[in-house]
């Protein structure tokens, strides 16, 4: 074994070894940022919004620092608050300064699969029955809303409203949760779960545009299978497709869909890594990545060599991509 090698794998075990620790304090330091003391988690970013991507996010921490309290506060306002009974799906968004704070009623199904997986993890866990029944109803519901089969493919819709077109559905590649789909087929053996995943991932081979080969943040499936950049969405690979990535190397750290990225990203180093390319026009955003950004990117090139710092500059969603990374590569070393 060369010695560059042998220390690349000896700063990676070293990283693993720290983590747990690290992971506690970053924890802490996201609560006392990003939750409220009803259970609501704010989007700095944008307005102090609240919505099921969020919830959903914290729960996963939640349960991987094993804080059952904080769990149980969010699992309780984003139930009795964000439910809608007649789907058994969450309304995706709540605006706190508004009259009516979910005046839109369209479910996000990326934010109900976070939600029912980290039910899912709770539950087996605390070995509590009542979130793995809740996490089963959760499921089932998304199966029964929002997945479908078009143009030969399992998907996912991004939603139950507004994504399927006469001649078209619209996808989100971000809300391919490989991990979490896996970990409902491991429970219910349920061939959908099966079907999504392996269809997701064919799906990904093809959605590659422009001179940086990356899947754009929304992506147009046409009823003969062909895919193009989503019209009503900036042709961008951007802040929703950096997931994209994230929920391969979490699911399957050699995929080789992990390919297009790595070869974008090596262009550059990495603080001059642009936060977004525009797929058609060929250009890059006017400034480099932030560092949740960032922590998604030495992520997947294996360049992290010590757990991600949270800093007082990061918004609710780079300190949540950072905290994500942190429960990858724990869930990867396992």
């Amino acid at each position: 074994m060369g010695v560059r090698k042998w220390m690349a794998l000896l700063a990676t075990s070293l990283c693993l070894v720290v983590l747990p620790a690290k992971a506690d304090s970053m924890w802490t330091t996201f609560k006392s940022r990003f939750l409220m003391p009803d259970g609501r988690v704010v989007d700095t970013g944008n307005g102090n919004v609240s919505h099921t991507e969020g919830q959903g996010y914290a729960m996963l921490m939640a349960v991987q620092n094993n804080d059952r309290q904080s769990f149980d506060k969010m699992w309780s306002w984003t139930n009795k608050t964000l439910k809608n009974k007649d789907s058994g799906l969450f309304y995706w968004r709540y605006v706190p300064t508004q009259a009516n704070p979910i005046s839109d009623k369209n479910n996000a199904s990326d934010g109900d699969v976070l939600i029912a997986w980290a039910l899912l993890r709770g539950g087996n866990q605390w070995h509590d029955s009542s979130l793995l029944n809740a996490s089963d109803e959760i499921a089932s519901a998304i199966i029964k809303h929002d997945v479908t089969t078009y143009a030969g493919y399992q998907v996912m819709l991004p939603g139950m409203k507004g994504f399927v077109k006469p001649d078209h559905i619209v996808l989100n590649p971000s809300y391919f949760l490989f991990p979490a789909w896996q970990a409902f087929a491991d429970r219910s053996h349920l061939k959908v779960w099966s079907d999504l995943i392996r269809d997701g991932q064919s799906l990904l081979t093809k959605m590659r545009f422009g001179k940086a080969n990356l899947a754009t943040d929304w992506v147009a499936v046409a009823s003969n299978g062909t895919m193009a950049p989503a019209s009503n969405w900036p042709p961008r690979s951007s802040y929703d497709a950096i997931r994209v990535p994230l929920y391969v190397k979490w699911y399957k750290p050699t995929s080789a869909l992990l390919t297009p990225w790595f070869n974008w990203w090596t262009c550059y180093s990495r603080a001059q890594t642009p936060a977004w390319v525009d797929v058609e026009k060929n250009q890059n955003s006017p400034y480099a990545m932030n560092e949740g950004l960032l922590a998604v990117r030495d992520y997947a090139l294996d360049a992290l060599m010590s757990p991600p710092a949270l800093d007082i500059d990061d918004d609710y969603y780079s300190a949540s991509l950072k905290m994500l990374v942190v429960m990858a590569q724990q869930d990867n070393a396992r």
